[in-house]
C-alpha cells in the first residue's frame, strides 16, 4: 500500500485563513485548474517518520526548508486512487515568487521517443478557504476540513 505525506501551509487570521497549495507539473496538467491543485507531498517507506517525510516533500516540490510554526496533525485520508496520504499543518508564511521544483522525466509527446524534464510542481499559491475547495483535488478535502476544526477558523456561509 503506497503512504504520502505532505505539509499543508496556513496563514492569516482564524476569520479568514488562507492555505498553500501546488499545481502538478507536466503536461496532463497544463490546461488544469479547479479540482488539480494538491498539498505539496510524496511518498514514503514504511520504516519512515510520515513528518520528516513532509517536510522533505515540501523541500523538493517547493525550493526551500518547511517553515516552522504552530503545527496539527491532520490525520490521514484515503484517496481514489486507493493512496493514503497524511497531512500536517504548519501555521507559517512561505514566498512563492522563489519557488523552485524538483523535476521528473517523461516520454513526451506519447510514442514519440524524446524524454522531457517537466517541474512536479509548476507553481504554488496561496488560496483563502472558498477557493482552495475548489482548486485542491477531491481526495485531499478532507483536510480543509480538519484544518478548519484544529485551527477554529471562521469559514463563511
Amino acid at each position: 500500500m503506497k503512504r504520502s505525506a505532505g505539509a499543508l501551509l496556513v496563514r492569516g487570521e482564524r476569520h479568514d485563513p488562507q492555505v498553500l497549495l501546488g499545481h502538478p507539473g507536466g503536461p496532463f496538467f497544463a490546461r488544469k485548474d479547479d479540482g488539480a491543485w494538491s498539498i505539496p507531498k510524496g511518498e514514503y517507506e514504511p520504516d519512515e517518520d510520515p513528518r520528516a517525510a513532509a517536510a522533505r516533500e515540501f523541500a523538493e516540490e517547493l525550493g526551500g526548508p518547511l517553515p516552522e510554526g504552530e503545527e496539527w496533525d491532520l490525520g490521514e485520508a484515503r484517496t481514489s486512487s486507493g493512496k493514503w496520504v497524511r497531512v500536517f499543518a504548519v501555521r507559517a508564511e512561505f514566498d512563492v515568487t522563489g519557488m523552485r521544483s524538483n523535476t521528473f522525466e517523461l516520454e513526451w509527446p506519447p510514442r514519440s521517443g524524446r524524454t522531457q524534464t517537466f517541474p512536479e510542481l509548476d507553481r504554488a499559491e496561496w488560496f483563502d478557504l472558498e477557493t482552495a475547495r475548489r482548486k485542491i483535488t477531491k481526495g485531499q478535502l478532507p483536510f480543509l476540513d480538519r484544518l478548519v476544526t484544529a485551527i477554529g477558523a471562521k469559514e463563511n456561509p
